[in-house]
């Protein structure tokens, strides 16, 4: 590994500023490669009384999944949000919003004591003005500063670092949600207001000390190199998170020292987008796994956590896009899942196909080894070239030997990796004009997030395949 000095960005780069500017804030994928989500209306109560019953598949483990329960997101002074990322901890469920009206959606609580009727308790971080708040981590923690449930929450402006919010500023929020009836707002990691904001975080905990893992996508980019996209923050003390290091790409022998933040110049000849989309870890905290578009999924040793080592990355074949959007890890944490979200399908000296997934073996994690991919239906299907984001893998969840792929279109497609090197679709829960951005495994659901609909509750453990639909 090789030690660079500061890279500050060119007089190029600066023009590239400048076309960039109107670039949406409001993105997951890669928003400079186009395709934008879009703000993707949500459906009014009336709307979701006229769904069609969810297409419900199964076999094996989930031969009895269904939907038992739905429940679209409460308006909030006469405005419908849209809904992101979902989460769950002890019997609550954490809906994230992205951007429909204005965004300020926040992070909404479900109590899930009866999984046929979800009940909305509360609303959380959406005070800071012109931000959507996508993803939501919850853990128990105890820190000599702080003993019960943490929540930290990605915030996102809608518009960056624009002139006229100059209240709007991106980081993540943390909150007491130890009673999720009464949560209490802790700390603040502000962002430099040049960087949209945080995108996907992580939680984790290593002894008394509680660590937050932020993915700032662009923020190399966008500061000229003074802030990076992969950032580890100490939140031992929940009222005063620190930063205590961050990931400079530079320091990899296969990226040059001129590199921009962004414009990759890979060794296969093609120039790659790379940016710090997602990032997790392992149960124990030893390991991060960081999603970093076309320069792969990097692995780090972070046991120490204020000398993280980089230890390995995945790679792509030269004609396959990158674009690695999410982890998941399966086997005790020697196979890793990653997701790649591949929004427009074609492109020049690539092949044409939509995200999918890649598994592989990390026994040896400085050597990642593929094990095999993961197609579906919609993989090559380019019959609608408008609604692209349909049709691509998004997040990835592993409950033992079973994978669940939020899918957009595809609703939730679940994957047996009893042997990582044969994947076999098992089963598919498709809603009525499906657009479901997250999904959360839990030992007695599984949850998904719809962007136009609110919440969903399934279950697989009995086999009442009615389909108890919330008219709210």
């Amino acid at each position: 590994m090789k030690k660079k000095n500061q890279v500050f960005l060119t007089s190029i780069l600066a023009g590239t500023l400048i076309l960039t500017t109107f670039i949406p804030a409001a993105f997951s994928h890669d928003a400079f490669e186009g395709g934008w989500k879009g703000e993707r209306a949500p459906f009014d109560h009336e709307a979701l009384e006229n769904l069609g019953d969810p297409e419900e598949e199964g076999n094996k483990n989930l031969k009895f999944l269904h939907e038992a329960g739905s429940a679209q997101i409460e308006e909030i002074d006469g405005v419908q949000n849209n809904t992101a990322d979902v989460y769950a901890h002890n019997g609550f469920a954490y809906l994230g919003t992205h951007t429909a009206n204005g965004a300020n959606g926040g992070v909404r609580i479900f109590d899930l004591k009866d999984p046929e009727d979800p009940q909305e308790i509360g609303q959380i971080a959406h005070d800071i003005p012109h931000t959507w708040q996508e993803k939501v981590i919850v853990k128990r923690v105890n820190t000599p500063d702080f003993k019960g449930d943490l929540a930290v929450v990605s915030l996102q402006q809608t518009s960056r670092n624009n002139v006229n919010r100059p209240d709007s500023i991106g980081g993540a929020l943390l909150y007491d949600v130890s009673d999720p009836y009464n949560p209490e707002r802790l700390g603040f990691y502000e962002l430099d207001r040049r960087v949209t904001g945080t995108h996907e975080l992580y939680l984790t905990t290593q002894g008394n000390q509680a660590l937050m893992l932020v993915s700032n996508p662009y923020a190399d980019f966008y500061t000229g190199g003074e802030e990076k996209d992969f950032q580890m923050i100490d939140v031992s003390d929940p009222a005063n998170p620190e930063k205590i290091w961050q990931f400079d790409p530079r320091l990899l022998e296969e990226v040059d020292e001129d590199f921009n933040g962004y414009h990759w110049d890979s060794p296969d000849g093609h120039t790659r987008p790379v940016f710090n989309h997602s990032v997790i870890t392992d149960n124990n905290g030893h390991y991060a796994y960081v999603s970093m578009w076309d320069l792969g999924t990097l692995i780090f040793d972070i046991r120490d956590a204020q000398n993280p080592e980089y230890l390995g990355r995945t790679e792509f074949a030269d004609d396959q896009k990158g674009s690695a959007h999410s982890a998941a890890l399966a086997r005790g944490g020697t196979v890793l899942i990653e997701t790649r979200e591949v929004a427009n399908p074609h492109g020049d000296g690539y092949e044409s196909a939509y995200g999918y997934t890649r598994i592989f073996d990390i026994k040896d994690k400085t050597n990642p080894v593929l094990l095999s991919e993961f197609t579906t239906d919609l993989t090559y299907d380019f019959s609608d070239p408008v609604f692209t984001f349909s049709k691509t893998v998004h997040d990835p969840k592993v409950r033992g030997n079973t994978l669940y792929l939020s899918y957009y279109s595809g609703g939730v497609i679940s994957v047996d990796i009893s042997d990582p090197s044969d994947p076999i679709e098992i089963g598919r829960y498709t809603p009525d004009q499906a657009d479901v951005w997250g999904v959360f495994v839990d030992r007695n659901y599984v949850l998904a997030s719809d962007m136009g609909q609110g919440l969903k509750v399934l279950l697989k453990n009995n086999g009442n395949q009615s389909n108890n639909r919330m008219e709210n």
